[in-house]
C-alpha cells in the first residue's frame, strides 16, 4: 500500500525566506540528511542566519533585499 504525500510547494517571500511546505527532504551539502521538526519551514536566503539553513529573521535587520519581480508576459 503506497503512502499518500503531500505536494511540495516553495514560495519565496519578498525581502525573505523560502517558505517549504510539505514532505521535503533537505540535504546538508555533504548529503547528509537535516531534520526538520515542523511540516513547513523557512530556509534563509540572506546568508546570514545562525541557525542555517534555516531563517532565524536575521535578514529584516541586515536590510536584505530581492530583486523585484516582473510580471510574466500575458
Amino acid at each position: 500500500m503506497s503512502r499518500h504525500r503531500d505536494p511540495v510547494t516553495i514560495t519565496p517571500y519578498p525581502d525573505g525566506p523560502l517558505l517549504v511546505r510539505g514532505d521535503a527532504v533537505i540535504l546538508s551539502p555533504e548529503g547528509e540528511r537535516i531534520e526538520r521538526r515542523r511540516r513547513t519551514v523557512a530556509l534563509c536566503r540572506c546568508g546570514l542566519s545562525s541557525i542555517k539553513p534555516f531563517c532565524d529573521g536575521t535578514h529584516r535587520a541586515a536590510g536584505f533585499r530581492t530583486e523585484e519581480h516582473e510580471a510574466p508576459p500575458a
